[in-house]
């Protein structure tokens, strides 16, 4: 790839994505049957010249209806055609304020080139997946010198430019509500970020939550008091709220729903993916300091036939926590919790020492006991302690995986209520403005 010291690109790699080229283009399931075309695709700018997230595309199904489909959920985008993973939600799309539809609001904007002060028309905008398998915008394709109207063509060159290389995009660094608050925050971990809005005003911490997106947004809940949890979610918009529960851990979800009144619970379940629901209603049937009750339902489960080459693929996968990527579950099929026949545990110690091709049945340690569902937090304590272990298999008496209880769990509910306060995360509360 040639770039010259501006950023103009002369040749880019083939992962690239120009948007304009994404319109009208089918989309498909996992079976291969078409759902509905791209109309648009959602980004979230930012502060500062970052480079914009790229958060979904916004799809056209029967009946002209626009849906929002996470780039999570997309596998590829290759061959002129977008293939999707997993049930698609059918609920109407409905921008957000702190989302930018590039289609839409984009191009044939006028913006200014940084080098030159020259104003330019955006012709095109193109992203490219990062190193965390997030996308983002990163070129901009733009006509230099007067822009086309209706009476006559456009005059000047076309250049392919950074994204850093044009001002004109980025939120203004006034009058944005919580975004400078947001900008100033970004690079947080989710953790340290839930610190900040724990001690902001409730109108402040309203605010910030509604300028986050789902993902992030749903990482920040998990790490806040059950308070500050039932605040925020009470005033998101319903369906906005069981799109958050949906993309948070489910047990972390499962907690929030048993601390709201049973009738707004109810109300949110029905909103929530059937599955999922199904999911949330499972881990709400078992006593809250249980290893039912602290279980998360997905832990990373293959059948005996697996090979060590692709357990440890799985163990990478950068979303998945620490704990439960320590060790993978080997069970007879199906693989989603309820699983079948429950097998034994694979140490992720264990899957570095054996060969790629080495099958994980032949490798799979059975000689620990697993959890009932109706251990009580005392005694799962005392058995992590005892076999060194930062996660547990939880399965019922017909030797089905429930899930798994995970350290990092039974810590929140071991710690007292008021572990958060102060400067637990580092960030000293009088060093948090949050602009009353």
């Amino acid at each position: 790839m040639s770039v010259s010291s501006e950023g103009v690109e002369l040749a880019g790699p083939s992962s690239r994505v120009f948007i304009s080229h994404l319109s009208g283009v089918a989309v498909f399931d996992p079976n291969g049957d078409q759902v509905g075309r791209v109309r648009d695709v959602v980004v979230s700018l930012r502060l500062g010249g970052s480079p914009p997230k790229v958060l979904g595309l916004v799809v056209e199904v029967i009946g002209r209806r626009r849906i929002f489909l996470p780039m999570t959920r997309v596998t590829s985008l290759e061959s002129g055609q977008v293939l999707s993973t997993g049930l698609l939600n059918m609920r109407r799309f409905e921008q957000r304020p702190s989302e930018t539809l590039v289609l839409a609001e984009l191009l044939d904007r006028t913006v200014t080139r940084t080098k030159t002060s020259d104003e330019v028309t955006v012709l095109d905008v193109a992203m490219v997946q990062t190193r965390l398998r997030e996308w983002e915008i990163d070129k901009v394709f733009v006509q230099l010198g007067r822009p086309a109207s209706r009476l006559r063509k456009a005059k000047g060159e076309q250049v392919l430019l950074d994204w850093s290389a044009v001002t004109g995009f980025s939120l203004a660094e006034e009058g944005q509500g919580a975004a400078n608050l947001l900008a100033t925050f970004e690079q947080l971990r989710a953790a340290d970020l839930a610190n900040v809005m724990h001690h902001l005003s409730a109108k402040r911490r309203a605010e910030v939550a509604a300028a986050l997106d789902d993902d992030r947004l749903a990482d920040v809940l998990e790490e806040l008091p059950e308070d500050d949890q039932v605040e925020i979610i009470g005033k998101l918009k319903e369906e906005r709220a069981a799109d958050i529960l949906e993309t948070m851990d489910p047990d972390d979800a499962a907690d929030l729903l048993s601390e709201l009144p049973e009738e707004d619970a109810e109300r949110l379940l029905r909103l929530m993916e059937p599955a999922e629901a199904a999911e949330m209603r499972r881990l709400l049937s078992y006593e809250e300091d249980t290893a039912g009750g602290l279980m998360t339902t997905e832990p990373i489960v293959l059948e005996p036939d697996a090979s060590v080459a692709e357990a440890l693929a799985r163990v990478r996968v950068s979303d998945t926590k620490p704990a439960l990527a320590a060790q993978v579950y080997v069970c007879r099929p199906p693989n989603e919790t309820p699983t079948g026949t429950y097998l034994g545990t694979v140490h992720f110690q264990r899957l570095l020492r054996e060969p790629p091709y080495t099958l994980v049945g032949s490798i799979v340690d059975d000689d620990l006991d697993p959890l009932p569902p109706n251990t009580p937090l005392p005694l799962i304590t005392s058995y992590l302690a005892t076999y060194n272990l930062v996660a547990a298999p939880v399965v019922d008496e017909d030797d089905h995986l429930l899930g798994a209880v995970t350290v990092d769990d039974v810590l929140d509910h071991l710690l007292p209520d008021d572990w958060r306060e102060g400067s637990a995360h580092g960030i000293p509360p009088h060093e948090v403005s949050d602009g009353q």
